[in-house]
C-alpha cells in the first residue's frame, strides 16, 4: 500500500486597516489590499476592519459607519472573498473588547507609556486631545492578534513595536497562567510596490496629500482617475526608464502600470523606448479606466443591496466567533473567572 503524506496545515495570518476615508486609494490597493487577495489561497486568512480603533481619536458617528460599509463593499469589490478567508468587521465580535481587558491588566503603565505612535501623537495633539482609548490602542490590537492564534501578521515599520508588545504579552500570559496563546511572528510580504503622489512623487500617496490630484481614488469617476495620471508630474527628460531618485515621477508611473497589468518595468521600458512621456500616460490612463471602472461598478452593486453585504458582514462575524469565543473562553477561565452556567457555545 502506497504511503500517505500528510498535508502540513496552513498558517493563520491576520491583517486589518482601519476604516478612515471614504475611498480607498490606488496606493492602498496596491500595498495592501492586493496582498490580502494573494494570501487567501496560500494561508488561513483572517482579515478586519478595525472600526474600533478608528474611534480612538475623533470621529463623527455617521461617518463612520459609512466609511465601515463603504471599506468592507471595496474590499470584497477589489477580491475578498468571504467564503476564502473570515472577513469581518471589529465590533461585530465583542471578544475583541473583552480580550483588550484583561490584556490591559497584564499590561504595564510604563510598557503602555513607551509605545511610540502614541507619544507622537500626543505631541502632536497634546496631552489633553489624547483618550485613554488611544493610550491602550497597543493591547486592542494584542487582543485583535491574539484572539485567533495567528502565527504570521504582516506588520509595517510603524506597526513593528506594537507587534513586540503582542508577543511580550502572549509570552506574559502564558508563563504565568499557562499556554494559552500562539505567539505571532512578524511577516514580510512579497515585494509590495509603494505609491507615490501623482503632483509629489517624493511622497507617498496617501488621503491626506497636498493636492487631491495627487492620489487616485478608487470610487471616483474613471475619467477623473485618467485625467490625473495625465497630468501627473514628470520630469525635463524625455527617456522613459526607471530611476527612483533622478526620475521619481516616471518610476512612479511605471512602477503603477506594471502593477496594474503585471508587465516588468524592463518590459515597459523596451515597449516605449524612443516614445514620449505623453504616450506612457494616455496608455495608463487607459490601463486605470479598465481597472476602476468593475472595481467601482461593483462596490455600487454591494452598496445598493446592504442587505446582502449585511449577511456577509455576519456570516463573516460568526465564523470570527467560533475562534474567538474558544480563546476568550480559555483565557476566562486560567485567570480564574466563573462560568456561566448554562451558557454554551459563543460566548
Amino acid at each position: 500500500m502506497a504511503a500517505t503524506t500528510k498535508t502540513e496545515p496552513k498558517k493563520r495570518i491576520l491583517s486589518g486597516a482601519k476604516p478612515t476615508a471614504d475611498s480607498l486609494h490606488l496606493g492602498n490597493y496596491i500595498g495592501a489590499v492586493r496582498n490580502w487577495v494573494d494570501m487567501q489561497s496560500e494561508y488561513d486568512a483572517v482579515f478586519f476592519i478595525p472600526d474600533l480603533h478608528a474611534i480612538t481619536v475623533d470621529f463623527e458617528p455617521e461617518e463612520l459607519a459609512k466609511r465601515t460599509r463603504t471599506v468592507a463593499a471595496q474590499y470584497i469589490a477589489a477580491g475578498i472573498d468571504p467564503e476564502k478567508c473570515i472577513f469581518f468587521v471589529q465590533s461585530h465580535v465583542p471578544e475583541h473588547a473583552e480580550l483588550a481587558w484583561a490584556l490591559n491588566c497584564i499590561t504595564g503603565f510604563g510598557e503602555a507609556s513607551r509605545m511610540t505612535q502614541f507619544k507622537d501623537k500626543t505631541q502632536k495633539s497634546g496631552a489633553d486631545a489624547a483618550t485613554v482609548g488611544l493610550f491602550a490602542y497597543p493591547t486592542l490590537m494584542a487582543a485583535d492578534i491574539l484572539l485567533y492564534q495567528a502565527d504570521l501578521v504582516p506588520v509595517g515599520e510603524d506597526q513593528r513595536q506594537h507587534l513586540e508588545l503582542t508577543r511580550n504579552l502572549a509570552q506574559r500570559f502564558n508563563t504565568r497562567f499557562g499556554k494559552t496563546f500562539t505567539v505571532p511572528e512578524a511577516t514580510i510580504l512579497k515585494s509590495s510596490a509603494k505609491i507615490y503622489d501623482l503632483q509629489n512623487p517624493t511622497s507617498k500617496m496617501s488621503k491626506t496629500g497636498e493636492s487631491p490630484n495627487g492620489s487616485i481614488q478608487l470610487l471616483e469617476d474613471p475619467k477623473i482617475a485618467a485625467k490625473r495620471i495625465k497630468s501627473a508630474v514628470t520630469d525635463d527628460d524625455t527617456v522613459i526608464r526607471f530611476d527612483r531618485d533622478a526620475k521619481p515621477g516616471v518610476s512612479n508611473l511605471l512602477t503603477i502600470y506594471s502593477s496594474l497589468t503585471g508587465k516588468t518595468i524592463a518590459d515597459l521600458e523596451g515597449e516605449y523606448q524612443g516614445k514620449m512621456y505623453g504616450h506612457l500616460k494616455v496608455d495608463l490612463a487607459d490601463v486605470m479606466v479598465d481597472f476602476i471602472t468593475p472595481l467601482r461598478d461593483r462596490t455600487a452593486e454591494l452598496m445598493g443591496d446592504p442587505a446582502e453585504l449585511d449577511r456577509l458582514l455576519a456570516k463573516g462575524a460568526a465564523r470570527a466567533r467560533e475562534v474567538a469565543s474558544v480563546t476568550l473562553s480559555e483565557v476566562y477561565k486560567r485567570m480564574g473567572f466563573l462560568a456561566l452556567a448554562g451558557r454554551t457555545g459563543i460566548r
